[in-house]
């Protein structure tokens, strides 16, 4: 593969780790922002005129009509990453979802514009979701086609952490406006805005760090021997819209389980005044920012544990402790104290993380070289509609029907059944060979359903000693 003989390998995959680390951070604290913001203030601020039960409604409905238009960001890039390559678009995704929030930070409230304000604040929501749709993809491809063989577990959960670090600094930020800077009123009347207006100065940050990088290396050879296709969504959707399928219900087990935090509905479950539980914001916003970093700690030891048993049989494990944290989750929130909420909350980070560390190797070793920005675009975006778009919508409306969280378990431990099911289907090819030279060995055998090429399996060391 080429490589630029100017570039230290070992400095410039540091680089990689570093960039792919810090933009998608940026990406999710923007992200993660507006959907704790949903949780505690925009129902007053742009949906009050619906009344109390629907207008919570209504913010939770705006956090999941991002999704919708994910797969829109991830064809987008998919294609031009496929054509053009992995670094130009994730400046691209990130300019864009920067903008988008802070355009929101400025936006004026239902009380001063009317009908206008929820319209525009969908239709940011709406840019937001198409940069996340493209950032994914282009992130995961960066850190797994600079990475060796045996260490691509590892080196892929670098980017997957951006998630959890991005919803560790928008609850941490989001904690210290509320409880110090802006309390009260002050946090309604203009507090909420400075999280959003943050991000103009990380965007500053990630678009220096993002330009600094080389090119993946499977791009760099896909480009110096003008093998990229035409219309690489196209060939996608005719050789492997099976896998695509798989895939997307692999994430969407995760995502669904995620959104009950990162989606805002714990946060606002638990500080409803008029709820079962009712605690403070602050100290349940901080509780959700710590669990976040254990969040962190797990995705990138399922990562590291990928590399040795292989990135099914962590999934398989991860799914496990998924369903064995749910019931137990909602019952020490239930409980009405900060502490048993934490625990509960942390417990549950253990299969978030083990499900979601090994997600960038093992999507980019099921999809061939030439469609692969494409392939692991979109489903992660279908993934992310099937599992976290309207789960804390879902969560909402079935405690409002019920009076409980019961129910909202059964559906969180159905949808990680469907995960489990999928995981089951695909196969692990753990250290196969990333190039466009193995194109024919990555063409076939990533599901059960197909026979393997021999040369597929395991071209390189797969795991570490």
């Amino acid at each position: 593969m080429p490589e630029n003989p100017s570039r230290d390998p070992g400095a410039n995959q540091r680089r990689v780790v570093a960039a792919t680390i810090v933009g998608t951070t940026i990406e999710w604290y923007d992200f993660f922002i507006y959907a704790t913001a949903a949780g505690l203030v925009f129902a007053q601020l742009f949906f009050e005129p619906a009344g109390a039960q629907i207008a919570l409604l209504l913010a939770f409905a705006s956090v999941g009509i991002s999704f919708l238009f994910r797969p829109l960001g991830a064809f987008l890039a998919g294609h031009f990453g496929d054509r053009i390559g992995r670094r130009a678009i994730l400046v691209i995704t990130l300019l864009l979802m920067g903008g988008a929030t802070s355009a929101i930070g400025l936006l004026p409230t239902y009380e001063t514009a009317g009908v206008a304000a929820p319209i525009i604040l969908l239709l940011l929501r709406i840019l937001q979701g198409v940069s996340a749709g493209g950032e994914w993809g282009g992130a995961v491809l960066m850190a797994v086609e600079h990475a060796p063989a045996r260490r691509r577990g590892l080196m892929g959960a670098c980017p997957q952490i951006g998630v959890p670090l991005g919803m560790l600094l928008a609850s941490g930020v989001m904690a210290l406006m509320t409880g110090w800077i802006a309390p009260g009123e002050a946090f309604l009347a203009w507090g909420w805005r400075v999280p959003f207006l943050l991000s103009i100065v990380m965007i500053a940050v990630g678009y220096f760090v993002r330009r600094s990088v080389d090119e993946s290396p499977v791009f760099e050879q896909i480009a110096a021997r003008k093998q990229q296709t035409r219309v690489p969504i196209a060939e996608l959707f005719r050789k492997h819209w099976i896998l695509v399928l798989l895939a997307a219900l692999v994430f969407a087990g995760n995502n669904a389980a995620g959104y009950m935090t990162t989606g805002g509905f714990i946060t606002s479950y638990a500080t409803n005044p008029s709820g079962p539980v009712g605690l403070d914001r602050t100290p349940v916003l901080l509780a959700v920012t710590a669990s976040a970093a254990l969040w962190l700690v797990f995705t990138l030891l399922g990562g590291w544990l990928s590399d040795r048993i292989g990135r099914r049989s962590t999934y398989f494990v991860g799914y496990g402790c998924l369903i064995l944290a749910t019931f137990p989750l909602f019952a020490l929130v239930d409980t009405g104290r900060i502490e048993t909420l934490f625990l509960g909350l942390a417990l549950f980070t253990v299969g978030l993380g083990l499900t979601y560390g090994p997600q960038a190797a093992w999507y980019s070793e099921i999809f061939p070289a030439s469609v692969r920005f494409s392939g692991v675009s979109i489903s992660y975006a279908l993934g992310a509609i099937l599992g976290g778009a309207f789960s804390p919508l879902i969560a909402q409306a079935l405690v409002q029907a019920t009076g409980g969280t019961t129910a909202v378990a059964v559906y969180l431990i159905g949808m990680a059944a469907l995960g489990i099911l999928a995981t089951s289907l695909l196969r692990d090819r753990r250290g196969i060979d990333l190039g466009i030279d193995n194109q024919a060995a990555q063409e076939q055998g990533a599901t059960i359903l197909e026979r393997a090429r021999p040369s597929a399996d395991r071209a390189d060391v797969p795991a570490v000693p």
